[in-house]
């Protein structure tokens, strides 16, 4: 018993145990400075370049969002299926994380540009855009998937967990069961006084999917995208409107409709391990075994007869 104990005791002190700073940046992007939550690895000061994580929140969120997932992410270091990495957390209000139509705040920009030139200098991290990764759960989803589409060239990949996005291409599409739980005063502060169409679609994740396309392909940005198929908010409608568009396009992705789930609840610490795995997938991508290899060639042999024949 008294091994076990010290075992025990051993692994608790060898667990991977991270360090919350805040800290604000003034920008003229936004009426107020930007606050913000950093958790920085332990053995930080010796880890070299590390990659950067922005952990976007949701709506109803704050910077200080961060410490619910810290004991998440230390257990993926300790247990090593996940990377060390420095992971921060912007507080942006309701913001939907976009640079607004009248431009009086510009999330977007001061988030993924401004911030993270900021955080890069300030911990030293990778410069790589292919490590620097954003995750956000709702809002946050709807923020992750616009920054890595609308800027494939600097982000290396994007987690959208349950975003909160719309299943249409056009505004006036959008049904009331889809947009009920945002005021028409909220959206018109986004969108402008009326909600202007043409910058609604350019600011539209699926419509930003469409249209970047080819980028987005060759950029190689990874994406995983997950709903709940009992979202509280119909955000599944979404999730599934945008991974056909995905499909449609051949851009490269990961879909999870998980059963039961709700926008709120038990489903969502697994999730986020879910979707910060998948980032360490995209660290260290799957390489086909020689089996894979040889059965692939004579299966492109195989269907470039019977294509020939047809």
């Amino acid at each position: 018993m008294m091994r076990l104990a010290f075992l025990l005791l051993i692994c608790a002190l060898s667990a991977s145990r991270g360090k919350l700073v805040s800290g604000t940046l003034a920008t003229p992007l936004l009426p107020h400075p930007l606050a913000y939550t950093v958790l920085l690895p332990d053995g930080y000061d010796a880890a070299g370049a590390l990659p950067l994580l922005l952990a976007l929140h949701g709506g109803d969120g704050d910077h200080g969002s961060l410490s619910h997932q810290q004991p998440i992410i230390e257990k993926m270091w300790t247990a090593g299926t996940l990377p060390k990495m420095v992971v921060a957390t912007p507080d942006a209000g309701r913001s939907f994380y976009m640079d607004r139509k009248d431009g009086s705040e510009k999330w977007e920009t001061a988030i993924l540009f401004v911030l993270v030139d900021r955080l890069r200098e300030q911990y030293k991290l990778s410069g790589d855009r292919s490590r620097l990764f954003v995750i956000g759960i709702s809002m946050g989803g709807m923020g992750a998937l616009r920054m890595g589409f609308r800027h494939p060239e600097r982000v290396g990949a994007v987690v959208a967990l349950e975003p909160g996005i719309d299943p249409a291409l056009k505004w006036t599409d959008v049904k009331p069961r889809n947009r009920f739980w945002r005021s028409d005063e909220l959206m018109e502060s986004m969108f402008g006084r009326p909600v202007d169409e043409a910058f609604w679609e350019a600011n539209n994740p699926p419509n930003m999917a469409i249209a970047n396309a080819q980028s987005i392909r060759q950029s190689g940005l990874g994406i995983y995208l997950d709903a709940g198929d009992v979202d509280m908010f119909h955000l599944q409608e979404a999730a599934e409107f945008l991974h056909r568009i995905l499909y449609d396009n051949g851009i490269a992705h990961e879909y999870h409709l998980i059963r039961g789930a709700d926008h709120l609840g038990a489903s969502l610490p697994p999730r986020i391990q879910d979707g910060l795995a998948f980032l360490t997938r995209m660290m260290n991508p799957w390489k086909p075994t020689p089996l894979v290899t040889t059965t692939r060639r004579l299966l492109e042999r195989q269907e470039s007869t019977y294509r020939s024949k047809y």
